[in-house]
């Protein structure tokens, strides 16, 4: 017969309240790069976007002005 304790099992050690605060603080902080950086690849896409209408628009134009 083995030695069982009275059939209790150990349990782990809960987390410090300080340790799941401060993986908190980082989850909280990666969301937020997250957000901001969708943001701005967002803004960028809209800037790039209307560039490329106008250099399209500026195409045409020069098309037409040499054709005529």
């Amino acid at each position: 017969m083995e030695p069982s304790g009275g059939g209790r099992r150990e349990r782990p050690k809960p987390r410090e309240p300080a340790a799941r605060l401060e993986k908190a603080k980082q989850k909280s902080a990666q969301q937020e790069l997250k957000q901001r950086q969708r943001a701005e690849i967002y803004a960028l896409n809209r800037v790039m976007t209307e560039l490329e209408q106008q250099q399209f628009d500026s195409f045409c134009k020069q098309m037409q002005a040499s054709g005529e």
